[in-house]
């Protein structure tokens, strides 16, 4: 019975590996839309989008915990990636407390103890575990390039530019933060469950968020973007959540393709990150 549940998800996986990559970039184009509408008949206030992305990124954070407390290594888990993590929410949090203090500021708060715990396991408690060699992306070939872009392009409202200005900088670092976990797992090309369970969590997170802006921006008819202010802000703003969401859309596919294929260890093909 079980086996022959399975089996349709087989012939299409093995369809879909037969399709050349234009074919696969469009249905993973039609698959989000489809997405998109199916949530927006199903979830009535959009804004609950946006808590059960935090939900499943503290999620993610919950696997990297148990991993690094009970199997007492941290093989495959990207440091960089977290540092990058633990600054766009350090960034993120302070623009929340000067600038729109709300529940997000609780559930930031929450989501950078538990980054800063994981990154104090990795630096300290379970460094001779750490693949270092393996975790080679240059984190300056992303956080310059966010803070220059945060310098040019920001929110013209009302706040102090400083404020603004480290607003737009948290909007583009969350969007390339998991490049070097990506990088380190490219690398190593075999991906155990535990991270592989974490990245997935991002992955979901980040479509959720770009569900829940693409949705509001949707219901007001494009209202909200001017909200946001005027100029390159408000596209760049819906930009990075889409950027976001498509870097992780690859792995997302044969996390999903290895947990219907019965494998517990994911295997990376060239290319893929």
């Amino acid at each position: 019975m079980r086996g022959s549940s399975r089996r349709p998800v087989a012939v299409v996986m093995a369809w879909m590996r037969r399709q050349p990559p234009k074919v696969k970039a469009f249905l993973a184009v039609v698959a989000g839309m489809a997405a998109l509408v199916f949530i927006r008949f199903i979830v009535h206030d959009h804004d609950n989008l946006f808590v059960a992305a935090e939900a499943a990124h503290a999620l993610g954070i919950a696997v990297l915990i148990y991993k690094l407390t009970k199997e007492k290594t941290c093989a495959g888990l990207s440091l960089k990636s977290q540092d990058l993590t633990a600054l766009f929410l350090a960034v993120r949090l302070y623009c929340s407390f000067v600038m729109e203090y709300d529940i997000h500021t609780i559930l930031d708060t929450a989501t950078l103890a538990a980054t800063l715990f994981v990154i104090y396991m990795i630096r300290f408690k379970l460094r001779s575990t750490y693949m270092l060699d393996k975790d080679n992306f240059a984190l300056y070939y992303v956080v310059l390039p966010c803070a220059v872009l945060a310098l040019l392009i920001h929110p013209s409202t009302s706040h102090n530019i400083v404020n603004r200005i480290c607003w737009a900088f948290c909007v583009y670092l969350e969007a390339v933060s998991v490049l070097p976990q990506l990088r380190l797992m490219q690398n190593t090309k075999i991906v155990e469950p535990f991270t592989a369970h974490y990245v997935f969590a991002l992955g979901v997170a980040r479509f959720l968020s770009c569900a829940h802006w693409v949705l509001q921006v949707l219901d007001t008819r494009g209202r909200l973007l001017t909200a946001l202010g005027y100029g390159l802000w408000p596209s760049m703003v819906l930009l990075s959540e889409i950027v976001q969401t498509f870097i992780l859309a690859d792995f997302c596919y044969y996390y999903v393709k290895s947990v219907f294929g019965g494998q517990l260890v994911l295997r990376l093909p060239s290319g893929v990150v």
